[in-house]
């Protein structure tokens, strides 16, 4: 086992009075790559964002990457931890090659003016790219990608700066089901790397869990249901509380499949 790279204990966050996590413990080791899984409004991204040093609990204690939160600077943490989520996309100016956007990650900034790149950066992003199948899309601009390119070249310019740790806020959302497979695909070969950072991975599908991600993490109205390694953890009784109604869950081919119980 790696070293410990983040721990929650008691964390809680309220929100205009409601309670959007409740008494969350969870500690995650370096070479882990988990799956936080649970229904619309359970609190997976408000969960992520704690991770991401981008909000503070109300309460409890958070250690992040050898640091506790609110006794660092969140700056320099924050470019320690790989982040990929639609409000990110956002903020990608659609004008930018594809190139220029992986590379402009080294400086944590979007838009290029007039930085210098030696070749070592410029081989990493390229490398980086064609790894996610989009090596071919590296004189393109953003704008005039897919919504699959769109996802890879987010998680290439995640990675760019090397992180300890990188988070991916529901990777697959809005992909059509070639996209959605492929993707699930280069997730799990990342997972497979042996010098990929400790991994984190929102989603609301059983099915959309890689092959290789080690661990999951199940939450309904805020609070932990369960939490482990996917094949103990990952049952009928545990994924039935998560999602409220009676369900089954088996595996095919290495990857996860859940369907309802009927009558």
């Amino acid at each position: 086992m790696g070293g410990e790279v983040l721990r929650l204990h008691g964390v809680g966050v309220r929100r205009d009075g409601a309670m959007l996590l409740r008494d969350v413990a969870w500690s995650v080791e370096e070479d882990e790559r988990w799956v936080v899984i649970g229904p619309n409004g359970a609190g997976k991204t408000t969960l992520l964002q704690i991770v991401a040093a981008l909000m503070f609990p109300s309460e409890g204690t958070v250690e992040l990457l050898g640091e506790r939160l609110g006794a660092v600077d969140v700056r320099e943490l924050r470019t320690r931890i790989g982040l990929t989520s639609s409000a990110v996309a956002e903020n990608m100016p659609g004008e930018e090659k594809v190139i220029d956007l992986v590379l402009t990650a080294s400086y944590a900034i979007v838009g290029r003016w007039k930085e210098e790149y030696d070749s070592t950066d410029v081989t990493r992003a390229v490398d980086l790219l064609d790894q996610l199948g989009c090596a071919r899309l590296i004189r393109r601009r953003f704008a005039t990608l897919s919504e699959g390119e769109r996802k890879r070249v987010q998680i290439a310019r995640a990675l760019m700066p090397d992180p300890e740790m990188l988070l991916l806020d529901e990777p697959t959302a809005g992909l059509d089901m070639g996209g959605r497979e492929d993707l699930i695909d280069r997730l799990g070969a990342l997972a497979a790397s042996p010098t990929a950072p400790t991994l984190i991975m929102v989603t609301h599908h059983v099915e959309e869990i890689p092959d290789g991600f080690t661990h999951v993490l199940m939450l309904n109205g805020g609070r932990v249901i369960a939490a482990g390694p996917v094949a103990e953890t990952l049952t009928d009784e545990a994924l039935s509380a998560t999602f409220g109604l009676p369900l089954t869950v088996g595996r095919y081919d290495g990857r996860w499949v859940a369907r309802a119980v009927r009558g």
